[in-house]
């Protein structure tokens, strides 16, 4: 059953290859959604897929890549329709809001 998730990741997070690293297990977890920065420093992800991914890909957001460091997420339950861009492995990094 798909399930679809906001996750809002904050710390040391940008300029860290975050969001490419995201979009990479993303891929592999083959998820659909979006990954940006936002001006407040945070990291927006929107994600929907199979429940079991999602969490993996959210476990895996708690570490991020190699060179960030973070310090708190904030996850969302979200309609699983909400997701527009809902292209069954499609998963993009957007531009910063």
């Amino acid at each position: 059953m798909d399930v679809c998730k906001q996750v809002f990741v904050s710390g040391r997070v940008q300029g860290v290859f975050f969001r490419d690293s995201t979009q990479k297990m993303a891929h592999q977890l083959n998820l659909s959604g979006g990954v940006r920065n936002l001006r407040d420093g945070r990291v927006e992800v929107n994600v929907i897929g199979d429940a079991r991914s999602v969490e993996t890909l959210i476990k895996w957001l708690k570490i991020g890549p190699k060179f960030a460091n973070v310090s708190t997420i904030e996850v969302i339950d979200c309609p699983v329709d909400s997701l527009v861009y809902n292209q069954k492995g499609r998963f993009e990094v957007w531009s910063t809001k």
